[in-house]
């Protein structure tokens, strides 16, 4: 299920914490788990807690607590979308309808062509430079208007087709 060099990341992960705080290591190997696989499903929940001495349920709460975490397949681009009071109040919803839109899906979808997942996602501590949004759970995307969102989407699309 796990290959040996994610195993050898979750050692070097546990190997930050004393023994009786390995637990400590969960969001690593939560992420190292979805790197590998592209997301986390219950069997490697179910791994990552008994490699870690935890409760199931307790790697699971992590697991749908946090946006960064896939439950099932994603598309290549994840666009996340803050819709938090904020962001709501500086077009925040109105970016993730604009979204929904030109990518012919709803929150929490993914294109036909596997290339986009949308979803709502709560805030992302850049208030300032809403509305926002976060790409992949790691490039951080601000003052998103109508231009700058259709921008993005038709570069990571024609990226793709260069590819």
């Amino acid at each position: 299920m796990i290959s040996e060099k994610s195993l050898a990341a979750f050692a070097k992960e546990v190997a930050k914490y004393p023994f009786e705080q390995r637990q400590s290591a969960v969001m690593a190997c939560l992420q190292i788990v979805q790197q590998e696989q592209g997301f986390v499903s219950p069997e490697s929940e179910r791994f990552v807690a008994d490699y870690l001495g935890m409760a199931p349920m307790a790697v699971h709460e992590v697991t749908s607590f946090y946006n960064m975490y896939n439950q099932k397949a994603v598309g290549k681009y994840k666009l996340n979308v803050c819709t938090n009071l904020p962001c709501q109040l500086r077009s925040g919803a109105h970016a993730l309808t604009h979204l929904k839109e030109k990518l012919g899906i709803d929150a929490n979808q993914t294109t036909p062509d596997g290339l986009f997942t949308l979803q709502e996602c709560e805030c992302l501590g850049a208030c300032a430079d809403a509305p926002v949004m976060l790409v992949n759970d790691t490039n951080m995307c601000s003052f998103m208007t109508d231009d700058k969102l259709d921008q993005l989407v038709d570069g990571l699309r024609s990226m793709e087709v260069k590819s």
